[in-house]
């Protein structure tokens, strides 16, 4: 696996234990709608949390944060409506961002954005 994909993994792993710490049921992770793929689906009360996942090694050049741009937002809002479709769930739904960095050491801190971004109509 490259070692990418094996930090993405990792990131995943650290996302899914905040969240359960934090008392979120994960309903799905890695769940696929077409070719979009929404790392985490979790809810928490009345919330269907879509949490998208960047995790990067401490030094990155680009912003995990801009890495979720205007184009990956309209993806992860059309596939949750796809997931909501599919599973009927009558919940409000909030998009996470969660942010993972590594250190050099091995250390990672874990930043979680709750309603990172918003559905915008017509948008």
């Amino acid at each position: 696996m490259a070692l990418h994909n094996e930090l993405g993994v990792l990131g995943e792993e650290a996302a899914l234990q905040l969240l359960r710490r934090k008392s979120y049921t994960i309903l799905e992770k890695n769940w696929r709608s077409g070719r979009t793929e929404v790392d985490i689906i979790a809810r928490l009360g009345k919330e269907l949390v879509i949490a998208e996942v960047k995790s990067r090694h401490r030094g990155y050049l680009e912003s995990p944060l801009d890495a979720v741009n205007r184009k990956k937002q309209k993806l992860l809002i059309r596939a949750a409506g796809a997931y909501i479709s599919k599973t009927g769930l009558d919940l409000e739904v909030r998009f996470d961002i969660i942010v993972v960095i590594f250190e050099n050491d091995g250390v990672f801190r874990v930043h979680h954005i709750e309603n990172a971004f918003y559905p915008i109509a017509g948008g």
